[in-house]
């Protein structure tokens, strides 16, 4: 039983076998209640949460809070790999647009490939009209940069305006782990994006 709680713990991404064994003796000194209702909130995450049907950002009903937010700028999209970076941008407070989670960058050595991504829903976002921009804000990294290109060459035609967030997030850094002025700064000095890797 013991073997077993570890090694399903051990599962999560960042966590070894170690903090894995501390986790589940953890649980075990807890009462049945408090148990009960962390294993609950754990089936009732799976079950209840969504992706957004606009933008694949996590919600709890069809279309997320954000996309939801008339008072934000639907006319400018950003783009990023992940939910956590949707959350590091709101973090900065300085982006009022809306977003676009592609869930990942191409990396063919992970054989994450375009259509693996959201990139087709957003050329049909775009497609659709009344998008005057796209913020490509992956991180800076060399599947980041193919991605970007790739986005580029879907959309170059569409006649929206492409910019790229500035390089104040340095090479190879992650956008997650980029601090919040860094990274709101790099939002708010956006640059034309033509292409170029």
């Amino acid at each position: 039983m013991l073997e077993k709680a570890v090694n399903e713990f051990a599962k999560l991404p960042g966590i070894g076998s170690k903090t894995a064994m501390r986790l589940v003796l953890h649980l075990l000194r807890q009462d049945m209640p408090a148990v009960e209702a962390f294993g609950q909130s754990v089936i009732t995450l799976k079950r209840e949460v969504k992706y957004c049907s606009v933008c694949h950002n996590i919600s709890d009903t069809e279309t997320c809070g954000i996309c939801a937010d008339m008072r934000r700028d639907h006319s400018t999209v950003c783009v990023v790999e992940n939910i956590q970076d949707v959350m590091a941008i709101e973090n900065t407070q300085q982006y009022k647009g809306v977003y676009h989670v592609l869930g990942g960058v191409i990396s063919p050595m992970d054989g994450v490939g375009p259509s693996d991504l959201q990139i087709q829903s957003l050329v049909g976002r775009v497609a659709g009209g009344g998008i005057k921009e796209v913020i490509l804000a992956l991180s800076p990294t060399m599947e980041g940069d193919t991605t970007n290109f790739y986005i580029y060459r879907k959309l170059e035609d569409s006649g929206v305006r492409m910019t790229v967030i500035a390089r104040g997030v340095a090479q190879n850094d992650e956008l997650q782990y980029t601090d919040e002025v860094t990274l709101g700064r790099s939002i708010v000095n956006r640059v034309a994006f033509n292409g170029q890797i």
